[in-house]
C-alpha cells in the first residue's frame, strides 16, 4: 500500500506535533533538575537535542503542509507559534484537524486525459 505524499506529510506532521510536545515535557523536567534542584545536567543534555530535532521536523512539516494544503497565512503562522508555546503543537494539530486543514485535498481530476506531448508520444 503506497501513501500519497499529502497523506504521508499529514501523518508525519501529526506524529511530530505529539513528539514535539513530549520532548518539551522532557526538556522542562531536565531544566527543573538542572536549575531548581541543581542535581544533574543529563536531562538537558539528552532532551535538548531531541527536542531540537522534533522542533525543526515539525517546522519543516508545517511549511510543507502550508504549501501542499494551501493553508491561509494565519494558519501557517499559528502552526509556527504553537511550536514555541509548550504543548501547543498538540492543540494546534487537533484544531487544524477539526477545521479540515489536515485532510487530503482532492487531486487533479483523473477523468480528464492528460495532453499528449512529444516526449510521451514517442516522437
Amino acid at each position: 500500500m503506497k501513501l500519497s505524499s499529502q497523506t504521508a506529510v499529514i501523518r508525519i506532521f501529526r506524529i511530530l506535533a505529539v513528539a514535539e510536545a513530549f520532548s518539551w515535557a522532557a526538556l522542562l523536567v531536565g531544566m527543573f533538575l538542572k536549575w531548581v534542584l541543581r542535581t544533574t545536567e543529563v536531562g538537558v543534555e539528552i532532551a535538548g537535542p531531541i527536542h531540537g530535532a522534533f522542533f525543526i521536523g515539525y517546522a519543516v512539516a508545517a511549511l510543507a503542509l502550508w504549501r501542499q494544503q494551501r493553508w491561509p497565512f494565519l494558519v501557517a503562522l499559528f502552526a509556527g507559534l504553537s511550536a514555541v508555546v509548550p504543548f501547543a503543537t498538540v492543540g494546534f494539530e487537533r484544531w487544524a484537524g477539526r477545521r479540515g486543514h489536515l485532510t487530503v485535498r482532492a487531486e487533479k481530476d483523473a477523468s480528464t486525459p492528460a495532453r499528449e506531448t512529444r516526449e510521451t508520444a514517442g516522437v
